[in-house]
Formats: C-alpha cells, sequence, structure tokens
C-alpha cells in the first residue's frame, strides 16, 4: 500500500514540476495562462491517466478478460478537452491575434501530463527540457530574424489637394514602406477622397518616420496606421 502511494505520488510530482517549469516562463513574460495554469494542466492530465493506470481499483472483481480499457483513449480525451482551455487564452487586439504560443504550451504541457501519468520520466524530462527551450530561447531567434510588418494604411484628402498615386508611393518608400491593394472612395457628398492601401516594412521604427512625414504633409487631412496579424 506505501509503495503504491509512493508511485502516484511521484506520478503527480513529476506533472507538477514539469508543468510548474513550462508555466514560470509564460509567467514571467506576462502571459494570461502562466505558472498555475500550467501546472495544474500538467497535474490533471497526469491524475486522469492513472486512472487508467490503476483499473484494477475501480474495477475490482471483474475479470480481466471481460473489461477492457484503452489507455489511449483517455490520452485522446485530454488532449482534446484541453483545447478549450488553450482556445481562451488566444485573444484578438485591432487586427492581431495574441496568445497562439501560450496556446499551445498549454497543449504541450497537457501531453506532457499524459506521459507522467503513465510513468514515461524520460519522455517527461526531454519534453520539458525542449518545451522550455523553444519558449525560452527561440523568442531570441525570432527576434532576430527578418520579417515583414504589415499594416493598414488610410489617408484622407480634400477633393481639391489629393497627392498623385506616384507622389504617395514615394513618401512610402522613402520611409521604408511598400504599398498594395491601393483602393479610393468618395467621402462626405464628394468633398473628400479616402485612400486605403496595404503597407509592408521589416522595420519598427519606418512606421515612426512615416507618421512623421504624414504629419508634415499639408495635403493630408487625416490618416491612420492599423497593424495587421499578417
Amino acid at each position: 500500500m506505501d509503495r503504491e502511494w509512493l508511485n502516484i505520488f511521484m506520478h503527480l510530482l513529476v506533472a507538477t514540476v514539469a508543468g510548474g517549469l513550462i508555466g514560470l516562463e509564460r509567467s514571467y513574460h506576462g502571459r494570461p495562462a502562466g505558472f498555475r495554469t500550467h501546472t495544474l494542466v500538467c497535474l490533471a492530465s497526469s491524475l486522469l491517466m492513472l486512472v487508467t493506470m490503476y483499473q484494477n481499483k475501480w474495477f475490482a472483481g471483474a475479470a480481466l478478460e471481460t473489461v477492457r480499457i484503452d489507455p489511449t483513449r483517455m490520452a485522446q480525451g485530454v488532449m482534446t478537452g484541453i483545447g478549450f482551455l488553450g482556445a481562451g487564452v488566444i485573444m484578438r487586439e485591432g487586427l492581431t491575434v495574441r496568445g497562439l504560443t501560450t496556446a499551445g504550451s498549454i497543449w504541450i504541457t497537457a501531453a506532457i501530463g499524459v506521459l507522467s501519468g503513465v510513468g514515461f520520466y524520460s519522455a517527461v524530462v526531454m519534453g520539458t527540457i525542449v518545451t522550455v527551450g523553444v519558449l525560452a530561447f527561440f523568442r531570441k531567434i525570432e527576434s532576430r530574424m527578418p520579417a515583414q510588418i504589415f499594416a493598414n494604411h488610410t489617408l484622407h484628402f480634400h477633393r481639391n489637394t489629393v497627392l498623385p498615386e506616384s507622389e504617395i508611393r514615394e513618401m512610402l518608400t522613402a520611409n521604408g514602406f511598400s504599398a498594395a491593394n491601393i483602393s479610393y472612395s468618395l467621402l462626405e457628398k464628394g468633398e473628400r477622397l479616402e485612400c486605403r492601401m496595404t503597407i509592408r516594412t521589416t522595420d519598427n521604427r519606418n512606421f515612426e518616420k512615416l507618421k512623421n512625414s504624414l504629419l508634415n504633409s499639408k495635403e493630408i487631412l487625416e490618416f491612420s496606421i492599423l497593424l495587421s496579424g499578417s
């Protein structure tokens, strides 16, 4: 009896430590699902898998030939159900989507909990190390990689002072941007012209430069720059 309790305790302890390590990285970066959430996810997954590991306890007296339990079905149920929790941390802020990495970390934490529940400790250790490494160190690699940044750009002109498209493109090029999908709309009974486009750059600092150029333009009445999640 004591050995059985010790074995269960070890399963749950490993799950708690593994989930806590992943959660610490998320908490450090201020994510909504952090230390406690990841710990509980891993612990719950381990607990549910223990149900299948100790099936003789809740099928006491039943012949093994008449009762067959597939542990992989429990694992499938855990991994499917955890999707609801992962979806809860995905948030849309304007045109940008946040929380996808945290949702992925919750999902893999559940998988590590399943491995802990069945006692596959070597996979738990390796999975935890790799997961923390991806979350912590791949962030630095990702930040140094060149990437295109997209934004939805809108300009408003008075009908009589509209800048030619060639000059608009020259202004964008001078500030490190390129434009695509330019469209025009007449507003306020034809008194204003709205120019919409998608702009892209590879340097966040270019947005400040573009803003200053737009502010110094006498022809532009209003403008907006909305970052996209593209």
